[in-house]
């Protein structure tokens, strides 16, 4: 029966970060990965408030809009609360959530010191340059890397404040009793960002029964770009 592969992407990246995936997938798997409201070149909806529960809808939307009836739910980062919150409302045809390196449901662990250097790294070439190298462990190739920076780079402001000021700190787990699906969490073994401690102590609890763990060796944050065909692979019934 096909199936469709529905990614969304990192904060400040854009939906083509999956491209690498499409080769490893299966041929009568789908990989749809659109680009979030004010990431990459998705603009975004008239009075839209750029919140967790805001996206949560869009993506909904967007699921209804191209028919989506039998689907996995793939989040990485930012991507992976929304994708929870969404999986959480039990949408029709969902069959599995795998997350990558997900903002956790509850308060991500940031210090006010590294929030405020973050917001006033927006539009700043060389912090976009330097956050492209602190959350990959292996240096990418040189057009992946450039692609990281120019997305971080076209991040419209109110996506990449709202989520540094209210979405890192949304706190979704009560929501999540209702989460039912098979879950898949992966994390880089050398992620920064949000490092497999963090997720096992606030993101794992959170998932139901007998969800798969797993650590990736020789990885940082952006697993889709720096390990593919381990993400390929955990997409894998």
């Amino acid at each position: 029966m096909p199936h469709t592969v529905v990614a969304l992407h990192y904060w400040a990246g854009a939906g083509h970060e999956f491209d690498s995936l499409r080769p490893l997938l299966s041929p009568d798997t789908q990989l749809l990965a659109p680009d979030l409201p004010g990431f990459g070149q998705q603009p975004a909806p008239l009075h839209f408030d750029y919140s967790v529960r805001a996206y949560a809808d869009w993506v909904a939307a967007y699921l209804a809009e191209h028919r989506v009836n039998n689907f996995t739910l793939l989040g990485h980062s930012m991507g992976g609360k929304i994708a929870l919150l969404l999986a959480a409302r039990r949408p029709a045809g969902l069959r599995r959530l795998v997350l990558l390196s997900p903002s956790p449901p509850s308060h991500e662990p940031m210090s006010d010191h590294d929030r405020a250097a973050a917001l006033a790294a927006y539009g700043q070439p060389a912090e976009a340059e330097k956050t492209a190298r602190k959350i990959t462990f292996q240096p990418l190739p040189t057009a992946a890397h450039a692609t990281v920076v120019a997305d971080n780079l076209r991040t419209q402001r109110p996506a990449w404040d709202q989520w540094l000021e209210h979405g890192t700190r949304t706190d979704i787990t009560a929501e999540l009793a209702t989460l039912a699906v098979p879950c898949h969490l992966l994390v880089g073994a050398h992620d920064k960002a949000v490092t497999p401690a963090t997720q096992r102590r606030l993101t794992l609890p959170h998932l139901p029964a007998g969800s798969s763990f797993t650590e990736v060796p020789e990885a940082g944050h952006l697993l889709p770009l720096e390990v593919p065909t381990a993400v390929a692979a955990a997409l894998e019934f």
